[in-house]
């Protein structure tokens, strides 16, 4: 299954799709809804978020193993540093490789300081780094202390994230470079609105592959449809690392002014145009919607 991702990612088209599990004991719901929508038929994968915003969700490795075993496709299952300590880290990635939860997408975490939990504290023993080492070591037959495992783990396939954009290439590329020299098979970028920025992108990618000698690892592309201007606003203004050309918002704006039918069906427009310019240009896209999986039909059909 995974293997035959990774050729995929290397040399074939690739399209992802991520999934947010709910604040709920099941996962059901949102795998009766790619179904109904026949969306697994339509793309190689999927992620699992881990509780995004420090929000109790369900279990990121439980959501993977349910969408691997309905779907029969490989999900990228993301683990945090906010919330486990390297014996917790160690220990999720073990009891998950028997299940073959073997894509791990590593990622620092949000503050705990925003979580809907009662004084909630995180741990954070490291950034995604350490947990992209202790993916190493496991590949290599050892624990992170050099211990020797008593049975060798499946091969994890280690993936990270970066900022689609950055003021400064030379720091986008040294971050990137720090994570392609840890092993990543495939780095996914926050979202990207323009070719130009795609094309940025890949060039410092290339760069930094060069620097971390991982001529293996892939770029891929993300892409969260906007279709409201209140989206694109927030995004400019809140999210580093993203940039929004401000003819998104000129058109959303002046669509709005007519009414929200008028703005929703712009930024689908615009959302579709850049998400098929995307797909031609690197056909390796991650797709995010929040859970809007009619949306995310439309734009793979």
């Amino acid at each position: 299954m995974f293997e035959k991702l990774i050729k995929k990612l290397k040399n074939e088209k690739y399209v992802t799709l991520e999934t947010t599990p709910k604040h709920s004991a099941t996962f059901q719901p949102i795998i009766d809804n790619i179904k109904e929508l026949n969306l697994h038929k339509k793309v190689d994968g999927f992620s699992v978020t881990d509780s995004p915003l420090a929000k109790l969700k369900y279990s990121s490795l439980f959501a993977a193993l349910k969408l691997q075993q309905n779907f029969k496709k490989p999900a990228l299952a993301t683990m945090t540093m906010r919330d486990r300590n390297k014996i917790g880290l160690q220990s999720s990635l073990l009891g998950a490789n028997e299940f073959d939860i073997r894509a791990i997408l590593a990622l620092t975490g949000d503050s705990a300081s925003m979580s809907d939990q009662p004084n909630a504290k995180g741990v954070f023993e490291g950034n995604s780094t350490l947990l992209l080492e202790i993916i190493k070591c496991f590949n290599a037959g050892i624990d992170f202390a050099g211990r020797t495992l008593d049975f060798q783990p499946k091969q994890i396939y280690p993936f990270a994230v970066s900022n689609a954009y950055a003021k400064n290439p030379k720091t986008l590329q040294k971050k990137l470079r720090e994570k392609l020299e840890r092993g990543v098979v495939g780095v996914i970028t926050q979202p990207v609105y323009s070719l130009e920025n795609a094309k940025n992108l890949l060039e410092i990618f290339q760069k930094a592959k060069i620097e971390a000698k991982n001529s293996d690892a892939t770029l891929i592309i993300g892409f969260f449809p906007i279709i409201r201007l209140k989206t694109a606003q927030f995004l400019t203004a809140h999210v580093p690392g993203i940039t929004v050309p401000n003819l998104w918002s000129e058109k959303l704006y002046e669509a709005k002014k007519i009414s929200d039918k008028e703005e929703e069906k712009i930024g689908f427009e615009l959302s579709k145009k850049t998400f098929d310019e995307l797909l031609e240009f690197h056909p390796k896209v991650h797709l995010m919607t929040a859970n809007n999986f009619t949306l995310a039909n439309k734009l793979l059909t």
